[in-house]
C-alpha cells in the first residue's frame, strides 16, 4: 500500500511527527498524498532558493547596507545557507529531529546577527517563519521557536542606535510578524494533522477490511469443508455402506444360491459405478448424479428401486404430488433427494423394518418428502442420529425443516420440507 505521508529516517511517519499537535475538528476530505507533500516541500525549497538569492544580490550590489557591514552580513547569509543545506533540508523534508534543532538554533542566531548587522535583510523572516513550522515536532515547539526567532531578530534594531529606527516601530513589525507566523503555523499544523488523522483512519480501515476478508475466507473454507463432509456422508459413505452389506450378503449366498449371489454382485457393481460418478460430481461441485438428466421424481423412484433390491424390503413410492407441478429449484431438489437417501440409510442400519413408504407431498407452498417404515422405532428425545443432524443444517440453508416422528415399537417417519415454487 502506498503511504499517504512520507516517512522520516528510522521509519517515523508524519502522523507521529504531528502527534503533539492539538487535534482540530475534522471536516472530512482526502488525506494529503505523498505526491502532494513532496510538491509542497519542493515549493518551499524553490522559494527559499529564489528569495535567498535576492537577499545575497541586495547585500552585494545594493547601498542599503553599510560597506563595513556588508562582508559580515554576507558571511551570516552564507552560514544560514550552509545550515539550510546540511540540516534544514532533512529537517523540513523528512522530520529529522536532531537536525531540526540544529537548523533552528542556527536560524535564531543568524537572524539575531542580521538584526545587528543588516536590518534591511530581515525580510527573510518571510522564509524563516514557515521553516520553523515545517521543521518542528508540534504546536508548542513551533510557538517557542517562533518567539525566539522574533525576539532575536528584533534585538539588534531595538538595541542598536545605528539602525535609526524607533524601537516602537521595530517591536510593532516584529509583533505583526510573530502573529502572522503563529496564525500560519496553526493553519499548517491543522491541515497536516487532519491529513495525518485521515491517513491513519484509512490505514485502520484497510487493515480492518483485510482482517474481515481473511475471516470471511476462513469462514468460506470451513463452510466448504462442512459441505464436502456432508456430501461425502450423503453419497459416498452411504454407497460404501451398501457395498459392504451387499458383499456380506453375497458371500453367504455363493454356495447356497449362486444366482442370488450374482444378483447381489451386479448391484454391488452398479452401486460402485454410481459412487464413482458421485465422487467426480462432488469434486466438480456438480448436482447429484441421480439428478443429472433426471427429474426429482425419477431420481426418487430409482433410489427406492435400488433400496428394494439391496435390502429385499417392500418399498412403496408415491410421487403423484409433483405430477405436472411447477419445478423446484436445484438446491431444493438436492435437499429432498439427500433427505430421502439419509432416511433410507437409517432404515437399513437401524429400523429392522419389513416395509417402507416413500412419498412426495405438497401442502400450501411447501413440498415435502416422507420416508416411513414399520420398524422398531426409537425415542427422538433420547437418541440423536448424526446423519439427521447434518441433514437439518443442509435443509436450513434453503429455508426448509426436518421432522422426525417415532416411538419405540411404532416405526419412524422422517419428513423433509422445502419452501417450494
Amino acid at each position: 500500500m502506498r503511504p499517504y505521508l512520507p516517512l522520516a529516517p528510522g521509519g517515523v511517519s508524519l502522523t507521529r511527527r504531528l502527534a503533539a499537535v492539538v487535534p482540530p475538528e475534522d471536516d472530512g476530505g482526502e488525506p494529503l498524498s505523498e505526491r502532494g507533500w513532496r510538491a509542497t516541500i519542493a515549493g518551499i525549497h524553490v522559494i527559499t532558493a529564489v528569495v535567498w538569492s535576492l537577499a545575497v544580490l541586495s547585500a552585494t550590489v545594493g547601498d542599503a547596507i553599510e560597506p563595513d557591514r556588508r562582508g559580515p552580513a554576507l558571511s551570516v547569509l552564507g552560514g544560514l545557507a550552509v545550515a539550510y543545506l546540511v540540516a534544514g533540508l532533512p529537517a523540513i523534508g523528512r522530520g529529522a529531529r536532531g537536525r531540526a534543532v540544529l537548523y533552528l538554533s542556527v536560524l535564531v542566531v543568524g537572524f539575531t546577527l542580521l538584526g545587528w548587522l543588516a536590518p534591511e535583510l530581515l525580510f527573510l523572516l518571510f522564509l524563516a517563519y514557515p521553516h520553523v513550522w515545517f521543521a518542528v515536532q508540534g504546536t508548542l515547539t513551533g510557538i517557542a521557536w517562533t518567539l525566539l526567532l522574533g525576539v532575536g531578530s528584533a534585538a539588534g534594531p531595538v538595541l542598536s542606535a545605528a539602525s535609526g529606527r524607533p524601537a516602537g516601530d521595530v517591536l510593532l513589525e516584529t509583533g505583526i510578524g510573530i502573529v502572522f507566523s503563529l496564525a500560519m503555523g496553526m493553519w499548517v499544523s491543522r491541515v497536516l494533522h487532519q491529513s495525518a488523522q485521515r491517513a491513519s483512519l484509512i490505514e485502520e480501515l484497510q487493515a480492518t477490511r483485510a482482517e474481515l476478508a481473511a475471516a470471511e475466507h476462513e469462514r468460506g473454507v470451513l463452510a466448504e469443508r462442512e459441505r464436502l463432509a456432508q456430501e461425502v456422508h450423503d453419497t459416498l459413505a452411504q454407497g460404501y455402506t451398501s457395498i459392504v452389506v451387499l458383499s456380506q450378503t453375497a458371500a453367504t449366498l455363493v454356495s447356497a444360491d449362486p444366482g442370488a449371489a450374482r444378483e447381489k454382485l451386479a448391484v454391488i457393481e452398479e452401486v460402485a459405478r454410481d459412487n464413482l460418478a458421485e465422487a467426480r460430481a462432488v469434486v466438480a461441485a456438480f448436482r447429484p448424479v441421480a439428478l443429472d438428466g433426471s427429474t426429482l421424481v425419477e431420481a426418487l423412484r430409482q433410489l427406492a428401486g435400488r433400496f428394494a433390491r439391496e435390502t429385499g424390503l417392500e418399498v412403496r413410492v408415491d410421487t403423484s404430488a409433483l405430477d405436472g407441478a411447477p419445478g423446484l429449484r436445484t438446491d431444493e431438489e438436492v435437499v429432498l433427494l439427500r433427505g430421502a437417501q439419509e432416511a433410507l440409510t437409517n432404515v437399513r442400519r437401524h429400523a429392522g423394518a419389513s416395509a417402507v413408504v416413500l412419498r412426495l407431498a405438497r401442502v400450501g407452498g411447501q413440498v415435502s418428502v416422507h420416508v416411513e417404515d414399520d420398524g422398531v422405532g426409537f425415542d427422538p428425545a433420547t437418541v440423536t442420529v448424526s446423519g439427521l443432524e447434518g441433514l437439518r443444517g443442509r435443509v436450513a440453508q434453503v429455508g426448509g425443516e426436518v421432522d422426525v416422528a417415532s416411538a419405540p415399537g411404532s416405526g419412524t417417519r422422517v419428513t423433509v420440507r422445502v419452501p417450494g415454487p
